[in-house]
């Protein structure tokens, strides 16, 4: 089987230089361009409040290109656990799955910035332990059909209905970043999402300790679903030129992830469960904004079609990943150079990425642990 491969639309309106009536317009002409070009999925980022990202809700875009799609996969890339009441998230998640038929996948994470822990009113010092028992919660809801327990959320037993079609187990993913999330990720059973945002010889460090836990909790023979990672994307086949562009605007989307994090900040990485993430901030101090800048766009797959099926050959070397996120519209980058560069993409890179062997994606197996029909169970 092909490289499982993904779109990603980001919905940044940097600077507000545009309506956001304008930014959903194009970046949903993009989306849509999606399945014909010969993407695999099509996938969505949470965020709130800010120009950063607006996709507050990720189910709710998705259920939308289930209906603009027949095939392609709808990923959640990520539903940010924490700030949402686990019993909905496992209604709206069963939901969609009946609507686009098993074509979901799952992909969970906490969260990071201060605007929108605070947004929600929550002690972002919680964040960790949310994240795990909502986690918790809402996997086994999935998998059993109802909902119980939790010790914070103490969860009266309710039936999740509709009830749950297919299995989750092995199409339910996380972002990780830190490396104390590595065994959270192992003992929840679930994959993992990366994020580049750091050397891949740390990455590699870091799975090390992910399969280590992985291989404890579940026998040496068993092997987790193997990484999807996502990445903003480049491709022109003037090789200067993209190089150009890609220090021009993937450079520019990390200054407004920057800004939305607030990373220079000094309550960045203080809260409790975060403290990984003071080592960001020390970065960039060091390096200045700009430099900081410069060192995320060389971890990212830009260049000629060749340059870009080469970094993908190494992402998948590194980690061992069998699909990836692109992202190729951000940073306020004009709409028909996007464009231009998805075609590029999908003219001269995926054809090529769908040669290769690759491990597929997990099918759905149907449940058979729900409540059968009052016909049949008689």
């Amino acid at each position: 089987m092909s490289l499982h491969v993904g779109y990603a639309p980001v919905f940044q309106n940097p600077g507000n230089v545009r309506s956001d009536a304008e930014v959903y317009q194009e970046e949903l002409r993009l989306a849509e361009l999606a399945e014909p070009l010969g993407f695999d999925s099509v996938w969505s980022i949470e965020h709130h409040f800010t120009d950063y990202t607006m996709c507050p809700d990720a189910v709710q875009f998705l259920s939308y290109m289930a209906g603009k799609t027949k095939n392609m996969k709808l990923g959640t890339m990520v539903i940010v656990l924490p700030w949402h009441d686990p019993v909905r998230v496992a209604e709206q998640i069963a939901l969609l799955d009946h609507l686009s038929d098993g074509r979901m996948i799952l992909g969970f994470g906490r969260g990071l910035a201060r605007v929108e822990y605070e947004g929600f009113r929550i002690d972002q010092n919680e964040g960790r332990n949310r994240f795990v028992e909502y986690a918790e919660l809402v996997i086994n809801g999935l998998k059993n059909g109802y909902m119980e327990g939790g010790l914070e959320t103490q969860q009266p037993r309710r039936e999740i209905r509709p009830y749950p079609k297919y299995s989750f187990a092995g199409r339910t993913y996380a972002a990780a970043v830190s490396p104390e999330s590595m065994p959270i990720m192992a003992k929840l059973g679930i994959g993992l999402l990366v994020i580049p945002q750091k050397p891949w010889e740390v990455v590699q460090q870091d799975f090390e300790v992910y399969h280590k836990v992985w291989r404890e909790e579940y026998g040496a023979e068993a092997k987790p679903p193997q990484p999807l990672c996502g990445g903003f994307f480049y491709v022109d086949e003037d090789a200067q030129r993209a190089e150009e562009n890609a220090y021009k605007w993937i450079g520019a989307y990390y200054h407004t992830a920057m800004r939305h994090y607030e990373m220079t900040g000094k309550h960045f990485g203080s809260h409790k469960g975060y403290e990984f993430y003071s080592n960001v901030g020390k970065y960039i101090s060091k390096h200045g904004m700009d430099g900081a800048a410069k060192d995320f766009v060389k971890l990212m797959p830009w260049g000629t079609p060749d340059q870009v099926l080469r970094k993908i050959e190494n992402m998948r070397d590194m980690i061992d990943l069998n699909g990836i996120m692109c992202n190729m519209s951000y940073a306020g980058m004009p709409y028909d150079e996007a464009e231009r560069s998805l075609r590029c993409f999908a003219t001269h890179v995926l054809p090529e990425l769908k040669k290769w062997d690759t491990t597929p994606l997990v099918t759905p197996q149907p449940l058979t642990n729900m409540p059968a029909p009052a016909s049949k169970a008689a």
